[in-house]
């Protein structure tokens, strides 16, 4: 299967005709916000004047990090394999999102440390059964592991349109991804290492020094060019939920379909895939700004401006399901709203 993706840009000719009709509306003009901007843009991409939602998707890879034996966050490895087990049972925090607002959930084991059997609910996809290698001394995943995850991220977002699906977000679990997410953070952006490393799952002043000094030797190790791709920076320092991601990103778009962002981890992700085909930016709504340190450099980086504002830093997609309904919303009002003409109601004097 070939790496390379054709994602369209939006054309964008169907906005005046999608503005006419929001503004003719039983409201004053402008009065709905960006809910009128959301439901303009995703009528564009879906080339219509009545867009829909159809069968949305939350999509979570989960993958352990060998880096994280070194000490980068407050929770052991163990969590990760736990929480997916958590995923299975129903009790995360993405579970009561999805279930409240009707989002179907896939839960993907891209390399967890763990044999979980064959179980209900979850997509066995392990790149590598003990999850990446540690990149504070060696890269994290061979070239070929990295391009199998990428494809296989791809195809999950694939099989999710196939089902239906045209409004998609990605989440994701793993210990220490906070680590690798702000490795290709600085990397992509040239941010100065000590804004994309941030706090993660609570550590202290001092962890956190130290998460920083240890990120340092992770680069000072790999010594890559100014210019190394997005690939090799993925191989290096990439966790292999994260490089499905990427893949998956790139799917999605090429689909038509319209992406909700989430978190620092999720939108390092989306950042490696904008560099490798600007045009998935066209797709993304941007959800929210995460708490999570390195997120505003992200978002800085790709000229976006998240609709809240929650304080929020689980990832696992829970932004993007929480900020949901203000996408269904907005699609609401352009379908379901009353027009002047239709509703009897007399316009405004100018």
């Amino acid at each position: 299967m070939p790496l390379k993706f054709t994602v369209r840009a939006v054309d964008h000719t169907i906005d005046a005709a999608l503005r006419d009709k929001v503004d003719n509306k039983t409201k004053p003009i402008g009065s709905l916000g960006r809910l009128e901007e959301i439901a303009i843009r995703i009528g564009a991409i879906q080339k219509t004047l009545s867009p829909t939602i159809s069968n949305p998707h939350i999509l979570i890879f989960a993958g352990d990090h060998g880096a994280a034996a070194a000490g980068i966050s407050v929770y052991p490895s163990d969590v990760s394999w736990q929480m997916v087990e958590n995923y299975l049972a129903g009790g995360a925090g993405a579970n009561v999102f999805s279930r409240q607002h009707g989002l179907a959930m896939v839960v993907i084991d891209a390399g967890i440390a763990h044999d979980f059997g064959v179980r209900d609910g979850l997509v066995n996809a392990k790149v590598a059964p003990t999850g990446t290698r540690n990149y504070l001394v060696e890269p994290a995943m061979t070239r070929a592991q990295c391009e199998t995850a990428f494809l296989r991220g791809a195809q999950f977002a694939r099989e999710a349109v196939a089902r239906g699906c045209n409004v998609m977000g990605l989440g994701e679990k793993g210990i220490g991804n906070t680590g690798s997410s702000s490795l290709i953070t600085h990397l992509l952006t040239g941010v100065p290492l000590t804004e994309c490393v941030g706090r993660g799952t609570g550590l202290n002043d001092a962890d956190l020094a130290r998460k920083r000094r240890l990120m340092q030797q992770a680069l000072d190790r790999a010594k890559l060019p100014a210019d190394a791709d997005v690939m090799t920076i993925l191989t290096e320092f990439g966790g292999f939920e994260i490089v499905m991601m990427v893949g998956a990103y790139l799917a999605a778009a090429e689909a038509g379909v319209t992406i909700l962002s989430d978190g620092v981890i999720a939108t390092s992700a989306l950042l490696a895939a904008s560099r490798i085909e600007p045009n998935v930016l066209d797709y993304v709504i941007f959800t929210h700004h995460s708490a999570e340190s390195g997120h505003a450099a992200q978002l800085r980086a790709l000229g976006a401006d998240p609709l809240v504002d929650l304080g929020l830093r689980l990832g696992e997609g829970t932004g993007a399901m929480v900020v949901y309904p203000l996408i269904a919303s907005s699609v609401l009002l352009i379908n379901e709203m009353a027009t002047f003409d239709s509703a009897g109601v007399c316009r405004g004097i100018r």
